[in-house]
């Protein structure tokens, strides 16, 4: 599969919108979970999310890029500057690691019949090379943490595996970032750019 990534924008929002329509938690969350307080997130409907993620398409800065096999959108990203991403400023269990001005991938979609064939991979190179023409310093995430080769439903790896990070040269930074009750340990890694 030859996969060519693209910022999503009123050229793409169409295909966009088709692949998060396939199902998921994209088709309720509108990659708007970690844009928003926890609250203002509970209190919206998903025409609201998907008006909010449609307006910031045609932004400047869009918010996250989109994978194409041909014209058909098989994969999206969200990133941004940190201080997008309210959900994460404010968290007690995602550690700020200091006071640098770092973008953060927080999530991946994939479309089911795309999934095992370098989509994801293909939309993090994308997304160092998105960050670093737009000036960021350094990438951070917060990948699940999985042993290589370890299966994981694909509804538990929305933020990335820890093993796919590091190929691409992330290093973890912080070891705790998830709920103690959570079955997943989440860890804060950084790529410098």
């Amino acid at each position: 599969m030859t996969v060519d990534v693209r910022p999503v924008t009123s050229e793409t929002w169409d295909a966009l919108a088709e692949l998060f329509r396939e199902g998921g938690d994209p088709r309720w969350c509108w990659c708007q979970y970690w844009r928003l307080r926890s609250k203002d997130f509970s209190a919206a409907k998903v025409p609201q999310l998907r008006e909010r993620l449609h307006d910031k398409a045609l932004s400047p800065q869009p918010p996250g890029l989109v994978a194409f096999d041909g014209d058909r959108a098989v994969g999206w990203v969200s990133l941004g500057p940190r201080t997008d991403f309210e959900r994460i400023v404010r968290s007690r269990v995602i550690p700020t690691i200091d006071d640098r001005p770092v973008w953060s991938i927080v999530c991946f979609a994939v479309s089911s019949t795309a999934r095992g064939r370098g989509v994801a991979r293909a939309l993090l190179d994308g997304a160092i090379a998105y960050a670093n023409e737009r000036g960021a310093d350094a990438l951070e995430a917060y990948p699940v943490r999985v042993g290589e080769g370890e299966a994981i439903h694909p509804e538990s790896a929305f933020s990335g595996t820890l093993p796919m990070f590091e190929r691409a040269g992330f290093r973890v930074v912080a070891d705790r970032a998830s709920d103690p009750s959570s079955s997943r340990q989440r860890v804060v890694v950084r790529r410098e750019l």
